[in-house]
């Protein structure tokens, strides 16, 4: 029921979002610090990752039940990893993106970039909070049967 694609793209989307924040604001914190180069995450990463991990779970939803239940089953070495190994190896390279820190030249370092960076993180976690809400509400109203909670 919590395992569905979309509730695990936002936790996802959470986590690199707060891991984020906590690297920027140490720029911020390092911006007259002699030499000092800020770091950020790759974005494009973490959304390629993320993308890719998506699309794994979507081809799974989209086969026969016994087609499922035959990757499922297949762990033989002759055939390679069953079809849950590759899901999962999907999911850990998005948590894997939020693993890689980049390094930046040094040319980009002002404050105004760095707030600007905060600020465009910021309202991707505020987003992706806000439909997790949705989502729950969505299925406590499923719960009770009830529109009004």
């Amino acid at each position: 029921m919590f395992s569905t694609p979309t509730l695990k793209s936002l936790e996802q989307t959470v986590a690199f979002t707060e891991r984020r924040h906590a690297i920027l604001a140490g720029n911020i914190a390092n911006t007259d610090t002699p030499d000092y180069k800020s770091k950020d995450l790759s974005v494009d990463t973490f959304q390629k990752s993320l993308r890719e991990a998506i699309q794994a779970e979507r081809q799974e939803q989209e086969m026969s039940p016994g087609l499922r239940l035959s990757l499922l089953n297949s762990t033989s070495p002759a055939t390679g990893p069953s079809f849950e190994d590759s899901k999962k190896v999907a999911m850990e390279s998005v948590r894997d993106s939020m693993k890689q820190i980049v390094y930046h030249d040094g040319s980009d370092d002002s404050l105004e970039m760095q707030v600007t960076q905060i600020a465009k993180n910021q309202s991707m976690h505020t987003m992706a909070i806000a439909m997790m809400k949705t989502q729950f509400r969505q299925l406590q109203m499923a719960i009770t049967g009830s529109a009004n909670v």
